[in-house]
């Protein structure tokens, strides 16, 4: 959950460089825009077809970093566990930073809005609904 310095919508640079370190697998830097700035290492620049591991730096962002973007952002929300980014860009312009659990630590995946639509119906619910008694399934037995 993101509360405090990270509640509220958001417009800023999302920065991108490369990882200073050489033989880091995550070769690319990024600085969401969120309080002190969310300093992120990811494998990819951006989403595009599938979704971009990340996870965080846990240093702060290098004075030295070598930027190979910046984009400006029509805005930047936290939602939950997620992050809404929308960039002010004609294409590509959606993304959004899911915050996870793996292996013991707070990992995070970067995913588009294409990519999400392309999945949308392929998830299933991980636990019970709360408070649902009756609950109706509707068929189209029309559909091939």
């Amino acid at each position: 959950m993101l509360t405090g310095p990270y509640a509220g919508v958001v417009a800023g640079t999302l920065l991108i460089a490369r990882n200073p370190e050489p033989d880091s697998t995550l070769p690319y830097l990024l600085r969401i825009p969120l309080g002190d700035g969310i300093v992120l290492r990811a494998r990819e620049t951006w989403p595009r077809t599938a979704k971009v591991y990340c996870h965080r730096h846990g240093a702060p962002w290098p004075d030295d970093a070598e930027v190979l973007e910046e984009l400006p952002l029509t805005s930047c929300v936290p939602r939950g566990a997620a992050i809404d980014i929308v960039v002010a860009r004609a294409r590509e312009s959606r993304s959004q930073f899911v915050i996870t659990r793996a292996r013991g630590r707070d990992d995070l995946l970067a995913v588009t809005e294409d990519f999400e639509d392309a999945t949308a119906n392929v998830s299933l619910p991980t636990s019970r609904a709360a408070g649902i008694v009756d609950i109706a399934i509707i068929v189209d037995t029309r559909e091939r």
